[in-house]
């Protein structure tokens, strides 16, 4: 776990955009003895949400759908390399 607010230090970012990604359902934040944490898993999305965000000026909603799209595209290509190897299986069997 990272603290939130070591983070937006870091990154040069404030914490306001780090609690707008929670709220759109982006990123998940954890809160212990009023400090708030994030999941060093979750670095690499909300590095890529932060150039969306700050480099190509894509607001909440944008990025939210920008990051769906993304996924049903990953979960696309997951499927048709399965339906890719189903087939190589086939084509040795004949």
């Amino acid at each position: 776990m990272i603290p939130a607010n070591e983070f937006c230090l870091h990154n040069n970012i404030e914490i306001s955009f780090i609690y707008s990604l929670q709220e759109y359902g982006l990123i998940e934040i954890t809160t212990k003895e009023e400090q708030t944490f994030l999941s060093s898993s979750q670095l690499n999305e909300l590095e890529k949400l932060m150039r969306l965000h700050y480099e190509l000026d894509i607001n909440f909603e944008g990025m939210d759908a920008v990051i769906n799209l993304l996924k049903k595209l990953q979960e696309a290509e997951e499927e048709m390399n399965k339906l890719k190897n189903k087939l190589r299986l086939y084509e040795i069997g004949e």
